[in-house]
C-alpha cells in the first residue's frame, strides 16, 4: 500500500510589498546609524535574491514599536485564517471535504500559540471529532517536510485514511526593532509570510506522486547553527553564517547513502524539490547539483517570488512540480534544512 501526495495549495498574506518599496522603511529604521553600515544594509537587501515578500501586516506595523503581545496577536488572528484558507483550497483541488480527513498536522514557529493551530480548524471546519491532531512547533524551516514525514508514517500503518500537513508562517512577526546585528537584518532580508496544505492519502484510488521513502539526517554538535531564542521583545533569529558551509560539507552524506539506500543515484532523480533557505544557501546547493547536470530553477522562483517563509517554502517549491504534468515513473527529491540542525528528505515517484 503506497502514500500518495494528492494536493497542494498556497495561500498568500493580504499585504505585500517588492523590494524596492521596503527599502525606505529600511532607511527609517536605519536613521542614526553609521552610513557606511547604512548602505550596506541595503545592498544586502537588495541583493538578497528576493523580489517580494508577503506580510500579514502592514510594513509600518513591522518597523514599528509594537509588543510581542500585539505581534502575537496578529499572528494568532491571521494563522488561523490563512491556514483555513488553504486546507480549502486543497480539499477543493481533491474535490474532498473536510470530514474526509482522518489526521491534521499542523507546523509553525514564528508565533505561539495554546491551543494550537490545528483545534481552531477542527472546529471552524467542523472536522471529524475522533480527528487525530499532531501540531509541530520547533523544526522550523525542515517542518513541511517533517509533517509530511509523520503524515507519510501514519497513513502507511492506516490504509484508506488522508492526512493534511498545514504550514503558517509569519517571520516579519519576529523582527527585533532594537536589534542591528547582521543575523536580524538578514533574516529581515531573506523571510516573508506564506501559508501552504499538503493532502496525503493512503486510498488506493487517489492519484499523485507516492511517497517510496524517507529520511531525517542529523548533524552532530550544531544546536547553536539554526532558531530563535525567546526574548522581552519576541522570538530573536539565530542564524549561524557557517549554515551554507555546514550544509556543503555533509551534503554527501545527506543524499547519496539516501539514494542508495532505494537503489538509485543522483542521475536518475528527475526533480529536485528543495527549501530555499536564503541566497547563499541556494547558491550552495546549486554549485553541488550543477556538476551533477541538474537544477534548482524551482527553488529560486520560489525565493525570488516570495523570499523564504520558513516551513511553507518547501510546499510552494512542491506546488509548482504538482501543478504539471510530469511523466510516469518520474522521481522528485524534496529536501529541507532546520534547526537542530538536522536535514529532511522525501524521495517522490510520479
Amino acid at each position: 500500500m503506497g502514500v500518495k501526495i494528492t494536493a497542494v495549495a498556497k495561500q498568500l498574506p493580504k499585504y505585500s510589498r517588492t523590494t524596492k518599496e521596503i527599502i525606505p522603511f529600511v532607511n527609517l529604521w536605519m536613521n542614526g546609524q553609521e552610513d557606511r553600515f547604512q548602505r550596506k544594509v541595503i545592498k544586502l537587501f537588495e541583493n538578497a535574491g528576493v523580489d517580494k515578500r508577503y506580510s500579514i501586516m502592514e510594513p509600518e506595523a513591522v518597523f514599528l514599536k509594537t509588543s510581542f503581545e500585539e505581534k502575537n496577536e496578529i499572528y494568532s488572528t491571521e494563522a488561523i485564517n490563512l491556514a483555513e484558507k488553504a486546507l480549502k483550497k486543497t480539499l477543493d483541488k481533491a474535490h474532498l471535504k473536510a470530514q474526509d480527513i482522518d489526521f491534521i498536522i499542523t507546523v509553525s514557529c514564528t508565533g505561539i500559540m495554546i491551543p494550537s493551530l490545528d483545534a481552531y480548524l477542527i472546529n471552524r471546519l467542523k472536522m471529524k471529532q475522533d480527528i487525530i491532531r499532531l501540531p509541530v512547533t520547533e523544526m522550523g524551516c525542515a517542518a513541511g517536510v517533517s509533517g509530511m514525514i509523520y503524515a507519510k508514517n501514519f497513513l502507511k500503518a492506516n490504509p484508506n485514511k488522508r492526512a493534511v500537513v498545514i504550514a503558517v508562517e509569519s517571520p516579519t512577526a519576529t523582527f527585533q526593532l532594537d536589534d542591528f546585528s547582521m543575523v536580524n537584518i538578514v533574516s529581515a532580508a531573506i523571510f516573508g509570510d506564506g501559508a501552504s496544505c499538503v493532502l496525503l492519502s493512503s486510498y488506493e484510488n487517489d492519484t499523485g506522486p507516492e511517497i517510496k521513502s524517507e529520511a531525517m539526517y542529523h548533524f552532530y554538535d550544531a544546536e547553536q547553527m539554526m532558531g530563535f531564542k525567546l526574548r522581552n521583545t519576541g522570538l530573536q533569529m539565530i542564524l549561524d553564517k557557517q549554515v551554507p558551509e555546514t550544509i556543503s560539507n555533509h551534503f554527501p552524506n545527506i543524499v547519496h547513502p539516501f539514494l542508495e539506500k532505494n537503489g538509485l543515484n543522483i542521475e536518475e532523480i528527475n526533480h529536485l524539490i528543495f527549501h530555499p533557505g536564503g541566497k547563499k544557501i541556494v547558491q550552495t546547493v546549486e554549485a553541488l547539483f550543477g556538476v551533477l547536470g541538474k537544477n534548482i530553477d524551482d527553488t529560486k522562483a520560489v525565493l525570488k517570488q516570495y523570499g523564504n517563509m520558513s516551513s511553507a517554502t518547501v510546499l510552494y517549491v512542491l506546488e509548482r512540480f504538482m501543478d504539471r504534468d510530469l511523466p510516469k515513473g518520474d522521481k522528485g527529491l524534496m529536501l529541507s534544512f532546520g534547526p537542530g540542525f538536522s536535514a529532511q528528505r522525501l524521495l517522490l515517484e510520479w
